[in-house]
Order: structure tokens, then sequence, then C-alpha cells
């Protein structure tokens, strides 16, 4: 199935018009040397040997930051198959539109050295005629994102067709409806943090003041958000169920407290989940009682009608 990304060409697209002009994408992170060696297929053993190679060179810089440079290079370089579809802001509310066409290589001695050739299409996307969630997800920070489940609009914006994407079936959601619109309580939980009872003691992790804690990626699936406590001794994996979450999701946050607890977590510091959807059951309550390191939020959604024209 072919994927799509959003690729940033640099910071505030500085290389946008090179990359285009040159038929390809890029990346950076001052780490100048060839990768082709080691862009296997596990971005797990690409990130441990290069996120010590990244620190050394930033060592302002938190493990947590240092595998998300490093977990954006591989994606770019390696993750991104032939025939993806990439879309690259050029700074000024247009989109290029590319398809990838090869393989990574390493040019030597030129800014963001780190490249894949791409064909790019004749077609742009204007930002002001994305949908508010396209926007969010093109908008987020970072290199790279996925945005595959926006592929019909997008295709629809260049003018194309495609098959319209299937959304996977959750084991850890009992609603498949629920799963479809998971994404944007992720986003009204991230824009509205610090309103929240975790907020009062955790913040969204972030590097450089940029919130990089949303959609961590880890071997096993992406976290929805990473946070740390405001005393720098927890950190905390958050899994956002739109809907009644089943037991299987403790087991999910597991996975991810398991990863942030080795490659993460600094020696001192402690690892917990919250798992938040709008319902449970006895069966996640029996999980929950065994798993005292995970606690259980539901929320609560209010609608109401105005009368009249404002």
């Amino acid at each position: 199935m072919k994927n799509y990304y959003r690729v940033m060409l640099g910071r505030k697209s500085i290389y946008a018009a090179a990359a285009h002009a040159g038929g390809y994408i890029c990346a950076d992170f001052e780490i100048p040397q060839d990768l082709s060696p080691d862009l296997g297929d596990d971005w797990r053993a690409f990130n441990k040997k290069f996120v010590p190679i990244f620190m050394a060179g930033h060592p302002d810089k938190t493990k947590i930051g240092a595998g998300l440079a490093c977990g954006a290079l591989w994606t770019v370089s390696k993750g991104i198959a032939k025939g993806d579809l990439v879309i690259s802001p050029d700074g000024m509310g247009t989109y290029f539109v590319g398809e990838v066409s090869g393989d990574y290589f390493y040019v030597h001695g030129e800014p963001s050295p780190h490249r894949r050739p791409v064909k790019w299409l004749p077609q742009t996307i204007q930002r002001a005629d994305m949908s508010e969630a396209l926007r969010n997800s093109t908008g987020s920070i970072g290199t790279v994102s996925t945005i595959t489940q926006y592929a019909s609009e997008i295709e629809k914006l260049i003018g194309a067709t495609v098959v319209p994407v299937s959304l996977p079936a959750d084991p850890t959601v009992e609603d498949p409806v629920a799963f479809a619109m998971e994404k944007h309580l992720e986003d009204f939980l991230v824009k509205n943090w610090t309103q929240t009872d975790l907020g009062k003691d955790y913040d969204i992790f972030a590097e450089d003041g940029e919130l990089v804690g949303q959609q961590y990626p880890t071997d096993t699936g992406p976290m929805d958000v990473l946070a740390i406590k405001k005393d720098k001794s927890e950190l905390l994996v958050v899994e956002l169920k739109r809907g009644r979450a089943s037991d299987v999701v403790v087991g999910q946050v597991l996975r991810y407290m398991g990863f942030v607890k080795e490659e993460l977590a600094e020696p001192s510091q402690a690892v917990r989940g919250v798992i938040i959807a709008l319902e449970d059951d006895i069966r996640i309550r029996r999980a929950l009682a065994m798993t005292p390191m995970i606690d259980f939020f539901r929320y609560q959604m209010t609608f109401k009608l105005v009368k009249g024209i404002a």
C-alpha cells in the first residue's frame, strides 16, 4: 500500500527550492557520513548506533530528542518506500507533491546531504485548500510525519484518484467508528493539555521549545503522547482510545513503557502509563488491578444548541 508523508526540507523550508529543482528530498541532523551501510529495515538498530553519535555532537540534547532525530533520519533515508507520496512546504503556503523514485544517496559537502530521489509532480497543493485536520498534520513539527490517513483528500487536491484507505482494525478499541475519531481526541488533548489533571504535574515532552512528545515513534508503533513530570523524575506514556477501551490496550501501553524505560529514560527516571477512554469494562479493570503503574481516565464530552443567528 502506498503511504503518504509530509517532509520538511530544512528548517523553515530553507532547502525547498533547491530540492524541488534537483529532484530530491533531504535531511541533515549534522551527521556528516554516508549512511548506506547502516540502512537496514530495523530502525531500532540504526538508532542504537547513531543516537550516541548524534548526542556526542549535541551534548545539550536529551536521549528522547536524539531518538526522534535519528528516527526521522532513518525514515527519510530508508523508511519511506519507493512509490510513496511526499508533500513538502515551500515556506510560503504552497506544498510540492512528489513520488519517491529511488534509494538513499549521500552528497558529501552539501547542505542537508542525506537524500532520496523524487519525481516532483506539476501539481501543487495550497495550504488554504486543505481541511483543518490535514493542515494540523502537515503543520506538525519535525522533519517527517505520516499523513496516509489523508490519502483521499491529498489525491483529490492534486486531481488524482485513489483507492480509499481502509482504517486498520484496532483490537484495543471495540468501536471501529471510534477508532476513526481518535486523532481528533489526541489533537484536542495536546492543545488543552495545561487545563487537564495531567497537565498539573506533567508537560508534553519538548525539545528546543517545540513539542516532540506527540506521536513519538517506538519499535512497536507511535505513542500518542510522551510526557515528563515537571520535576523531571518520571516519564509518562499516554494512550488515547475514543470509545470503550478493551484490556488489550494494557499490553500495548506496557510495551510502550518498556521501550521508554530501555531506550529513553535516564537511570533515575521512573516510567508510568495512562489510558484515556470514554468507557471501561470489567476486563480492563481486572487487568489494571494488576498493573498499578498504569492509571485510567475517562473523558467526557458536552454538546449544546444555541438558538439564534450569531
